[in-house]
């Protein structure tokens, strides 16, 4: 089959003859048919994220069950399913609890695939750019035959992270305010998951103006170009002075982390979604925190993927959810090198490869 397998740190990507193994106890493989390119996946290539070689890349992905291996239930071959990152045990305190992000209990890396007569990895329990993959049955996410597989894969990585990053961590409330530092494709999905919890005002930040233009169309009530002057400024000036309750940061990166914590209200909460560098340290006043202004991380939108999937793939099936709107371009997986430069070069909302189907 092919597949899309990174080598070496900051080399192309290519595209080669790879196995893929039989589904063993507890697992499920799939036959994906589309695929989403996220910077996650850019960040395993220029090592942002240490990630092992040979891997076969790819997280956000959607399509049928080929096969399953003993003991699966809640899957079975022909269904049409959504991949999940976490692949959490589903019996530890934090699974039992419902929060599947904060499991520790999760499977190592695994090398579902041969390349070249050697093992290669998997990449985020997913490994999507591929025409076959093998992942833990937790990562299979059943959903309804209706949904169209570009759309559904979007659903898991950059939509749930910025939906379930308002609806699940901030627990954002009717009429509250909000900034969102970065408007690409998390922080799109962040300005959507504000329209869904009923934010009052929604303000989008970012450097290029064609990223601003999708932040109104995904529902933000006013945007700053942040290349003219201090957006926080701005926000406090379209706030009464006042600053925001919710501030995101969708971008990882420290100054804009620095903005959207001084563009925060009394009692205020920045929640950071972005990713910088594993070394990255901030600083802040310490003292600015006791107006019960709060800091906090969020992983994976605080996700529980079984809940969570099959209810925002209802919504796009209602009209509630914008997915169609995020799709800047569709790519052959032959074209995984352009694709990612068309990511960097900040032309795409999501690019997504079509595979099969």
């Amino acid at each position: 089959m092919k597949a899309a397998v990174f080598h070496q740190k900051d080399a192309p990507v290519a595209v080669e003859d790879v196995g893929v193994a039989d589904p063993a106890e507890g697992e499920v493989r799939v036959a994906i048919h589309a695929a989403g390119l996220c910077h996650s996946d850019v960040s395993a290539i220029n090592g942002t994220y240490p990630t092992p070689t040979p891997t076969v890349i790819g997280h956000e992905g959607a399509g049928f069950v080929e096969a399953v291996g003993a003991g699966v239930r809640s899957v079975r071959a022909g269904d049409r399913v959504i991949l999940s990152t976490l692949a959490n045990c589903g019996h530890c305190p934090a699974c039992d609890t419902g929060k599947p992000t904060l499991c520790h209990r999760a499977p190592e890396r695994r090398t579902p695939f041969r390349f070249r007569g050697q093992p290669a990895y998997n990449f985020a329990n997913a490994s999507t750019f591929a025409e076959l993959t093998v992942v833990p049955e937790s990562s299979a996410i059943k959903i309804p035959d209706a949904m169209p597989f570009a759309q559904a894969a979007l659903i898991g990585c950059g939509i749930i992270t910025g939906v379930g990053a308002v609806l699940n961590r901030a627990r954002v409330e009717a009429g509250q305010t909000m900034a969102v530092f970065g408007a690409g494709g998390i922080g799109l999905n962040i300005i959507q998951g504000g329209v869904l919890a009923g934010a009052g005002q929604i303000l989008a930040v970012d450097l290029l103006p064609a990223k601003l233009a999708w932040a109104k169309d995904f529902g933000a009530t006013e945007t700053i170009d942040g290349r003219e002057g201090n957006p926080v400024e701005r926000i406090r000036a379209l706030t009464g002075g006042r600053g925001v309750d919710h501030a995101f940061e969708a971008v990882g990166h420290l100054g804009a982390i620095q903005q959207a914590f001084d563009s925060l209200a009394p009692g205020g909460t920045l929640t950071i979604v972005g990713v910088p560098q594993l070394a990255a340290k901030a600083e802040f006043v310490v003292n600015a925190l006791r107006l019960d202004r709060a800091i906090q991380g969020c992983r994976y939108g605080t996700a529980r993927p079984q809940n969570d999937f099959p209810m925002l793939a209802d919504l796009y099936l209602r009209g509630r959810l914008k997915i169609d709107e995020l799709i800047t371009r569709h790519y052959a997986l032959d074209d995984i090198n352009r694709a990612m430069h068309d990511l960097e070069s900040g032309e795409l909302a999501r690019g997504v490869f079509d595979i099969a189907g």
